[in-house]
Order: C-alpha cells, then structure tokens, then sequence
C-alpha cells in the first residue's frame, strides 16, 4: 500500500509539473501581451495596473518553469532534499499569488477614482496630432474602444483643442469605422460614438485585473495540489526500521 501511494504520489506530481510548465508560458504569454497591448493606455491610469501586475505575471510564470524543472527532477529521483526544495518555492509563490489576489481587490477599488483624475488631463492635453503622446493615446482608445469623449462626444467642447480648432467637430479617431466620409463633425451626431470613454476604460482595467485575481487563485490551487503530493512522497518515503537504514547494495554482518 505504502509503495502504491508514493508511485500514485508521484505520478500526480509529475503530471502536475506538466501542468505547470504549461502555465510557465501561458503566464509569460499573457505578461508580455498585457505590456503590448495596454502600453497606449499608460496616460489613463499609473503603471501599478498594468505594468507590476504584468510583471508579476511573467516572474510568476518564469518562477513555474524552474519549478517544474526541480519537481521533475526530484519526482523521479525521489530525492528528499529536491522536494523539500519544490515545496518551499511552492509555497512562497503561492503567498506571493495570494499578495495579488489581495492587491487586485484594493486596485479594483480605486480604480475609477485614479482613471476619473487622470483622464481628465489626458483630454485636456489633446493637441490633434501625433506628436504628442496624449493624443495618440486618446485615438487609439477611442478607436479601439468605440468610444468618444469623457462621458460622451459633446464632451469635446469643453476642451482646449475644441475651443482651438472652432471648427465645431471632435477628432476623426470619434468616427463609425464603416463611415467613410464621416469628418468628426458635431452637426452629424449619428457619425459618431456614442459611449463615453471613462467607463469602458474602467470596464477594461477592471477586467484585467479580474482575469489576474482568477489566474492566481487557479494556479495558486493547482500549486496547494502539487505541495500535497510532494508532501505525501516525501512521508511515505520515510524509514520505517532500521533496515531501511541501511544503505542499498551494501552487505552487513
């Protein structure tokens, strides 16, 4: 029975670290797509958001490979002191996971506040062209979100840009993509976006940090598992008498 339960222990575990170098680059997949993909909406909130949650996703995941690598190994093996290894680093970063599990509550809460006071100052700073990374923030956004303006498209005209250009219209960036011929103009409302852009990129950031609150508590799990099984080969193989003592292919008198 006891031989039974350390090779079922083991082929778990081993099992588990496939998992786990598995995880290793879906993490490091998602860490480095989070810094690509949100790098144009750094003037809409801080970096503690984007930046150190991505970056803890891709230490997180560089983490999983070494892990595994060392769980592999000390698996086969059975080596006492390898797995007593792989459950110490499992469990610092399952402590680090449940840090940002924490953390990504208390951010999801001042989220709105942070994008309220900074969103502001970004549209104040639109300048109409790409030179200035403000504005290029802003047209991406708007483009991407399908939005227009703070709380919605007549909000433009409370802007120094607006006041500037007096031409009575809002960035082409506020356009219908299937409208070819719209020119931004506020006398064809229809041409435009109705949604405002505050809330979808509160929507957004929280979604994000939704998706890295949930992908730590499932590999903080599938971690408690691999500690468990690690755990179990390391009690199982255990000497029971002095006979298991005794050091293999040598003979006593």
């Amino acid at each position: 029975m006891g031989r039974c339960g350390v090779t079922s222990s083991k082929t778990a575990l081993v099992f588990l670290n496939l998992i786990f170098w598995a995880a290793a680059g879906a993490l490091c997949y998602v860490g480095a797509y989070v810094f690509i993909t949100y790098d144009d909406y750094d003037h809409f909130f801080e970096d503690v958001y984007t930046l150190v949650p991505a970056a803890v996703i891709i230490g997180v995941g560089s983490l999983l490979f070494i892990i595994g690598l060392i769980g592999c190994y000390s698996t086969i093996r059975e080596s006492p002191s390898g797995l007593a290894s792989f459950v110490f680093i499992l469990l610092l970063v399952v402590m680090t996971e449940v840090a940002v599990v924490v953390l990504g509550y208390v951010y999801r809460t001042k989220v709105e506040g942070h994008v309220n006071s900074a969103i502001q100052g970004a549209y104040n700073g639109y300048n109409g062209t790409n030179s200035g990374a403000a504005s290029r923030a802003i047209d991406y956004v708007q483009r991407q979100l399908q939005c227009c303006g703070i709380h919605n498209y007549s909000g433009w005209t409370n802007t120094p840009w607006f006041e500037g250009a007096q031409n009575n219209s809002v960035p082409i960036s506020c356009c219908k993509p299937q409208l070819s011929t719209c020119t931004g103009s506020l006398t064809h409302p229809e041409d435009l976006f109705q949604e405002g852009c505050e809330a979808l990129v509160v929507k957004k950031l929280k979604e994000i940090i939704i998706y890295v609150i949930w992908a730590a508590v499932t590999f903080a799990t599938i971690q408690m598992l691999g500690i468990l099984c690690a755990c179990a080969v390391l009690c199982q193989r255990r000497p029971t008498s002095t006979y298991d003592l005794l050091i293999p292919g040598e003979t006593y008198g």
